[in-house]
């Protein structure tokens, strides 16, 4: 038995060694189609190398303060974490919902009016318009759009063009509308804006992309600022609307309690020789409701500054770990490996170009001994 396998293995190495030698010399004998097919992949590899977009990437690192007492403090970090505490207050805001707040059309709308320096002109121009208006599609953009976006084209053209709907006027809280061309801007935002909510670390990775550095710079500034923005305005707006009720009261009762003093010194003084009871006791009265006023205007005044206190402490800190910088590189493309994917793509094709027409062959030889037979 150990005998056999001893003989056979010599047999298994060789038959190995001539399908390897099989192999060379078919892809030698087809070196030509070989050289074609990677020759025709590396140009179109430099090609699209050459004219690919550029893209810079910036980013930017936060991290919420998210409460001002301890229990809260626990409960924004619990949060973080994704564990949930029964700590949590109504006026929390969760930060999985950050992303939500970035991809919101309120914020986009804001972003795309947002005006930002690009190349070639003068002076800032909102996105929308710059988009609209200014950026010329890239080598890239027209081709994929006249090859693989060619049906679209072909559709978009027979089908008739969809009507702005026009929403009537002068009618409080309407609905979010958004044009054909603010929904094409948004869709390009979303895209380019990112937001990744680190969990267990507990910060937030703000990321923008766009051809130019300067402009994706500033977008980025924008978009830190709005983001800060909305979650304080949420943090704060139960303690904000108490400090406006309470600073309203506070108001009137201030003036009521001055009008009160007034009162009080013109009966004092008009009465103040006179030995009759009657004018003292309509001063008497007078002079109680001013003490009413007056302790309820003191009251106000307290809390008034209590809520003053609360609407500074709801403020959420943001620390800013890594502030938005303008990038000195670009993060696309990567053209040496875009040259190098495109050279091994066309060699894989020229080995099925070859083993194609060997196969080819094959399938002609037994089709001809076939018909011969």
């Amino acid at each position: 038995m150990i005998e056999q396998q001893t003989q056979l293995q010599p047999t298994y190495e060789a038959e190995e060694a001539i399908d390897l030698l099989a192999i060379v010399k078919t892809l030698w004998n087809g070196r030509k189609t070989l050289f074609i097919s990677i020759g025709v992949g590396a140009i179109i590899g430099l090609f699209m190398a050459i004219t690919s977009p550029k893209e810079y990437t910036v980013s930017t690192v936060m991290v919420p303060q998210m409460a001002s007492s301890s229990r809260s403090q626990l409960g924004g970090l619990a949060a973080l974490a994704g564990l949930d505490m029964g700590m949590t207050q109504s006026s929390e805001l969760s930060p999985i919902i950050y992303p939500k707040i970035v991809n919101s059309i309120p914020f986009k709308l804001e972003l795309m009016n947002t005006p930002i320096h690009f190349k070639g002109l003068d002076k800032p121009v909102s996105l929308y318009d710059y988009y609209t208006k200014y950026s010329k599609p890239s080598i890239i953009g027209t081709i994929k759009k006249y090859t693989l976006g060619l049906p679209v084209i072909i559709l978009s053209a027979i089908r008739k063009k969809p009507q702005e709907l026009a929403l009537p006027k002068n009618v409080k809280n309407q609905p979010i509308h958004l044009t054909n061309n603010q929904y094409a801007i948004k869709r390009m935002l979303d895209a380019m804006i990112s937001l990744q909510v680190e969990k267990k670390e507990g910060y937030l990775t703000l990321v923008v992309r766009m051809p130019e550095a300067l402009a994706a710079a500033e977008l980025a500034q924008k978009a830190q600022e709005l983001l800060q923005h909305a979650i304080t305005n949420f943090k704060i707006e139960k303690s904000q609307a108490d400090l406006n009720f309470i600073q309203g009261r506070y108001d009137v009762a201030k003036a009521e309690a001055e009008r009160y003093q007034v009162n009080v010194a013109v009966n004092t003084d008009r009465f103040k020789n006179l030995t009759s009871t009657l004018p003292q006791v309509g001063t008497t009265r007078i002079q109680s409701r001013y003490a009413i006023a007056n302790n309820i205007f003191l009251d106000l005044a307290k809390q008034l500054e209590q809520a003053k206190i609360q609407v500074k402490k709801d403020t959420p800190v943001f620390t800013i770990v890594e502030p938005v910088a303008i990038p000195s590189e670009r993060s696309k493309p990567n053209r040496p490996m875009i040259l190098v994917i495109w050279i091994f793509l066309g060699g894989l094709v020229g080995v099925g170009i070859v083993y194609g027409k060997l196969f080819m062959t094959g399938i002609k030889q037994k089709w001809n001994e076939t018909k011969q037979a």
